[in-house]
């Protein structure tokens, strides 16, 4: 059946307020069963982690129910589900522990495609051990990241690849498989940033061919929560630093004080949600989770194309990068303002956008638009309309329109 917007749209009570949000990217608004799920946690009893209490046992399933839940939504074992506060920090765990068995000699390989929460952990890791950074280049005219380069950029010195599976600025999908295939052949390790593509369709870590791989819950309509996933043999080899006293168990070893068991509580909530986005799909929750996102990223590229089409169409605007493959994202900047600027009179408009370089601080360096203030960022999520998209062009013509009468 067709996607359902409205019934879609109706499942998130922030827009009853009338905004329109372009900046899911950045973090999309919560789904009603989410703050609901967190809800409940926080005004039921809950323990830190015991078996010899009721509320001790529900925080224990809470935290089940979370790996449980990330497993089926990225295709992995819940046993190599690490939970925690963001992407950037379970980069930063892994990359010190990592960092820690390198030598000088030994290589990495980060991308200036990625956001810097996939680049600066690395190296900075790299340059603790004496080890060597090379950089793997984006194009820039499409913003594509070849993966042939690949071939010259990674040897028997490798330790590690780091790439995203979907730009958080230009929403380029490089070909994660084939260059994972070429890291893999010489040995190397992986390290997928899932952020922004696990929210636009279905994942799979192993199709991916990513040995890790990261994703935050509140860019799929979740709470502030992220989660790390590998094979549980991977993580067993690995020896964080940690408290004498806390687990060595895995996944439990590499998750440093207690959690926020309302917010877990909340992140499988948020996979249960995506597995209704297609109401007619059916199977266990793997399958309906594949289903709904299948489904949503369909009705993105419709509303996509439509706003993608009118940025083109707009010569006042110039957008950057065009991506054969993509996520439903684009960065653009509109002649005779600054992007800050542009984001603050669509705001006023109530079309929410974000402004500046979204820490995708090598592109924008590289591109020579960081010192300019970057670009405007509009990100389609499965409850924007193409009403809205409509809304957000018209808002643009608007504003070239006075500008130019303003230069005239």
């Amino acid at each position: 059946m067709p996607f359902d917007i409205a019934r879609t749209r109706a499942a998130y009570p922030a827009l009853t307020e009338g905004f329109a949000h372009f900046d899911g990217a950045g973090g999309t608004q919560t789904a009603a069963p989410v703050i609901e799920a967190v809800a409940t946690a926080m005004r039921q009893a809950v323990g830190n982690r015991s078996a010899a209490s009721v509320p001790g046992r529900r925080s224990l399933e809470m935290v089940a129910a979370a790996r449980a839940a990330v497993a089926d939504l990225l295709g992995a074992d819940p046993a190599g589900v690490v939970l925690g506060p963001s992407a950037t920090a379970l980069t930063y765990t892994l990359a010190r522990t990592l960092g820690a068995t390198w030598r000088p000699g030994d290589e990495v390989v980060v991308s200036r495609l990625d956001h810097d929460a996939n680049v600066r952990p690395w190296v900075q890791a790299a340059e603790a051990a004496g080890a060597t950074v090379r950089w793997a280049e984006f194009d820039r005219d499409t913003a594509e990241l070849p993966a042939g380069q690949y071939a010259d950029l990674v040897n028997e010195r490798t330790r590690l690849v780091a790439v995203t599976a979907g730009s958080n600025a230009t929403g380029t999908v490089p070909d994660v498989a084939a260059i994972a295939k070429t890291a893999h052949a010489a040995g190397a390790l992986v390290c997928v940033d899932g952020v922004h593509s696990v929210p636009h369709g279905p994942t799979d870590s192993e199709q991916l061919g990513a040995d890790f791989l990261v994703t935050s819950a509140y860019k799929w309509s979740g709470p502030h929560l992220a989660a790390m996933v590998a094979d549980p043999a991977r993580w067993e080899r690995l020896r964080p630093e940690k408290l004498l006293p806390s687990s060595d168990a895995v996944p439990d070893r590499f998750e440093f004080g207690t959690p926020s068991f309302p917010l877990l509580a909340g992140v499988a909530a948020a996979v249960d949600h995506l597995a209704t986005l297609d109401p007619t799909a059916t199977g266990d929750r793997r399958a309906r989770v594949r289903a709904g996102l299948a489904a949503a990223q369909e009705h993105e590229e419709r509303v996509f194309a439509r706003l993608l089409a009118g940025l083109a169409a707009l010569p006042e605007v110039t957008v950057l990068g065009a991506p054969a493959r993509r996520c439903p994202t684009v960065s653009f900047r509109l002649a005779g303002l600054t992007p800050a600027e542009t984001a603050a009179e669509l705001g006023a408009a109530g079309l929410c956008l974000s402004s500046g370089d979204y820490y995708a601080y090598e592109y924008f360096q590289a591109m020579g638009l960081r010192e300019r203030g970057g670009a405007v960022r509009a990100s389609v999520y499965h409850y924007n309309t193409v009403e809205e998209a409509d809304r957000l062009l018209a808002e643009l013509a608007r504003l070239a329109a006075d500008r130019g009468r303003m230069t005239r």
